[in-house]
C-alpha cells in the first residue's frame, strides 16, 4: 500500500490567477519602458500651465457681411477662381433684404456645364435655374458655402437665373463647359 500523503491546502482560482496577473503586470511595467529622442530638450516643452483649446476658431461674422465695390469684385475672385475650360457666363452682384433678381446667359450649345453657385450673407440664398422647358437647379444655398451642379443640355440653349435672398446678400455664378 502506498504511503499515505498529507492533504494539500485548496486554493481558489480566483486567487491564482490574481497571483500570476500581478506578477506579469509587475515585471512587464518595469521592463517595458521605452524612450527616444524627439529632437526636444527640457527647454522647448510648453509649461504644465499652458492651457490648450479646441482649434477649430468660429467664424469671423464680417464673414457673411455683403460687401460692394472693389470688396465685392475681391470676393467673387476669390470663390470663382480662374478654371481650365471654356467659362460661358458670369453673374455677380447685391441683392437687397427681399429682392429677387432674374438673369439670362447667353446662348449655351448643346454640351454639359457646371453651374458654380456662391453666396455670400447672413442667410440663405436661392438660386433657380432652368431652361425654357424645366427647372434645372433650384437650391436655397447656405451661404459661406459653394455649390457645383452638373447638368446637360440637349439643344442651345438660354438659362434664367433667379436670385432671391430675405437678408442682403452677394451673390456669383459662372457657367463652364465641362
Amino acid at each position: 500500500m502506498p504511503p499515505a500523503q498529507a492533504p494539500r491546502p485548496q486554493r481558489s482560482r480566483g486567487a491564482v490567477a490574481a497571483v500570476a496577473l500581478a506578477a506579469v503586470v509587475a515585471c512587464g511595467l518595469s521592463a517595458c519602458e521605452y524612450e527616444y529622442d524627439d529632437g526636444l530638450s527640457a527647454d522647448d516643452l510648453p509649461s504644465p500651465s499652458v492651457t490648450y483649446t479646441d482649434a477649430a476658431l468660429p467664424q469671423d461674422p464680417a464673414m457673411n457681411q455683403p460687401v460692394t465695390g472693389a470688396d465685392l469684385n475681391h470676393w467673387v475672385a476669390e470663390v470663382l477662381p480662374e478654371i481650365h475650360g471654356q467659362v460661358f457666363h458670369t453673374g455677380y452682384g447685391l441683392l437687397d433684404a427681399g429682392a429677387t433678381r432674374n438673369e439670362t446667359t447667353t446662348q449655351l450649345p448643346s454640351g454639359t456645364y457646371a453651374l458654380t453657385l456662391v453666396c455670400r450673407s447672413t442667410r440663405r440664398v436661392s438660386f433657380t435655374i432652368r431652361n425654357q422647358e424645366s427647372i434645372l437647379v433650384d437650391l436655397s444655398l447656405r451661404c459661406g458655402t459653394s455649390r457645383v451642379n452638373v447638368v446637360q443640355l440637349s439643344a442651345d440653349t438660354v438659362l434664367s437665373v433667379r436670385i432671391e435672398s430675405l437678408a442682403p446678400a452677394n451673390f456669383a455664378y459662372r457657367v463652364s463647359r465641362l
